[in-house]
């Protein structure tokens, strides 16, 4: 269950804190030093408030729950957008993807001009390093980069089975171990355990066969509740679980060496999880993420938080752990008074609103187009801009009139359509039973508004659009003033008079049948504006 909680205890300021040798026994692993060690733990498309110390049914995070006793628990953390790749980049750069140029689409380049919170930590002393997925999908080396922005990589021990298909052979843990040994001795670390799972595909049925029933599945109301979703919900849960579980290895291990009491750990996801109306999307699903910090040597744990932050916060946290001078261009605001309590003794918030964007997520509409949008979430609203709304939201349906035929390795067929939508029973489904499901299929894959706005407190499943409600007028152009004001003091292209750049970002995922411009990894020169 989320615990409530005030903070009344006398918390150390992170200038005394971040200056206190460590008092445990130093033994060949340990770094002599006063900075923390980080393990950074991101799963690939999870949704809050999947995790069972969120109250979630029909999972079980161990891991997560005994840390979350530790630590600071987030009920209120956003992704920066409801895609890997923009998300990750925002998270390494501490910069929302309207300042990232190519790395604000999915599956592009990362400008090497864009300074990330591992390099620094590098810089500084630390020992830095990844397994699995790291920044992803995209192609870091065309941007002049040595490795991938996240660092070094340690993922050559790998499983000889695992339980389901679907879940990746990685030895997550084993790896880890690999890079601990590895390190300089006096060195603190960073370490980047990003887990594939519960990112598609899923194993069918593999949340029965795991033991889990179909009655203690949680269908979010913007998906129909019938047996197969059901399953499908039992199966993401599953990789959850996958997840936690080397998770619990990695944190294990850590105390058989005796680095875990000096070891700051923080859990989230890049983006929601991967169904209708949730991923590639800007509603609560797609942008709504766990996130736990631990390290009960460093601030009072036990806490649940309900302050809004961004996971563009978490780059300047990490660096104000370190010691390490922030880097220009940091958008996001360290959460280390939130973790020390200062802010509360102060009485005072960590934000006001969260902002949110998205542009192309997959090759699915004509011409490799997008579907631009921005948003800015308040405790009680979210209000969306679709800057493109005459597009169909998740990707063009299939049209039979474009054929399939293929001549290309690189072009593949359209398939069901609305490609921004992972592939899925799920999806199958609501397509091929539109008029059964005809409400919650307007709502996943029919074209929008310019604007949207959804009383989160009474619609967290964001299925009734209010934009129009006279009673929510004010409310509306209050946050519609709030999003052009933070859009245009950082320079987004979109309200610059610039914003078809984002179209001619190259893309390095497989392209479809679509008509017009379909070269992989090649910019659309149509679109290539540039700010005057």
């Amino acid at each position: 269950m989320i615990r409530k909680a005030t903070i009344k205890n006398t918390i150390l300021p992170a200038t005394v804190f971040l200056c206190m040798s460590y008092s445990g026994q130093v033994n060949a692993q340990t770094a002599e030093t006063s900075r923390p060690n980080i393990l950074f733990a991101i799963s690939d498309d999870q949704s809050f408030p999947h995790a069972s110390a969120y109250g979630a049914t029909a999972i079980s995070t161990p891991a997560f729950d005994a840390l979350a006793k530790e630590g600071v628990l987030f009920v209120n953390a956003f992704a920066a957008a409801p895609q890997c790749s923009p998300s990750r980049a925002a998270i390494l750069t501490g910069r929302n993807i309207w300042q990232l140029e190519e790395a604000g689409t999915h599956g592009s380049l990362f400008p090497k001009k864009f300074q990330v919170f591992t390099d620094a930590l590098g810089n500084s002393g630390y020992s830095v390093g990844y397994t699995g997925k790291a920044w992803a999908p995209g192609n870091w080396k065309q941007s002049g980069w040595e490795r991938n922005p996240v660092g070094p990589e340690f993922n050559s021990n790998v499983l000889d089975d695992v339980p389901y298909d679907g879940i990746k052979n990685v030895d997550y843990s084993a790896n880890f171990r690999e890079f601990i040994n590895a390190k300089e001795n006096s060195k603190p670390f960073f370490f980047w355990f990003g887990c594939h799972e519960p990112h598609r595909e899923f194993e069918y049925g593999s949340g029965v066969k795991s033991g889990k029933s179909l009655s203690d599945a949680t269908v979010p109301d913007f998906l129909p509740d019938v047996e197969l979703v059901q399953n499908e919900i039992l199966d993401y849960n599953v990789e959850i679980e996958w997840f936690d579980k080397h998770l619990g290895e990695m944190i294990s291990f850590l105390k058989e060496i005796g680095e875990f009491e000096n070891t700051i750990i923080v859990i989230t996801s890049d983006n929601g999880m991967a169904f209708p109306h949730a991923k590639a999307n800007l509603y609560e699903f797609g942008t709504h993420v766990p996130l736990l910090i631990s390290g009960k040597k460093f601030f009072r744990g036990d806490r649940t938080v309900d302050d809004l932050v961004s996971l563009i916060d978490l780059a300047p946290t990490f660096l104000e752990l370190a010691n390490v001078p922030l880097f220009e261009g940091i958008t996001g605001k360290s959460l280390l008074p939130l973790l020390t309590g200062t802010l509360a003794e102060k009485n005072s918030g960590h934000r006001d609103y969260v902002f949110t964007g998205r542009e192309r997520h997959t090759h699915a509409r004509p011409d490799n187009l997008g579907y631009p949008c921005r948003a800015v979430r308040t405790k009680d609203f979210l209000y969306i801009r679709n800057f493109k709304a005459d597009r169909w939201p998740a990707g063009d349906p299939s049209n039979n009139e474009i054929p399939d035929h293929v001549e290309s390795k690189d072009i593949k067929p359209i398939g069901l359509g609305y490609s921004d939508i992972d592939d899925s029973p799920t999806k199958e489904l609501m397509i091929n039973n539109s008029s059964l499901f005809s409400e919650l299929f307007q709502k996943a894959f029919a074209k929008r508004p310019a604007e949207e706005l959804y009383d989160i407190k009474n619609d967290p499943f964001c299925l009734v659009n209010i934009s129009d409600d006279e009673q929510f007028s004010e409310v509306k152009s209050h946050l519609k003033m709030v999003l052009e004001n933070e859009l245009k003091r950082l320079g987004d292209p979109r309200v610059s008079g610039y914003g078809d750049i984002f179209e001619s970002y190259p893309r390095f995922g497989l392209m479809r049948n679509f008509p017009g411009f379909k070269e992989r990894g090649e910019y659309n020169k149509k679109y290539m504006i540039k700010q005057e």
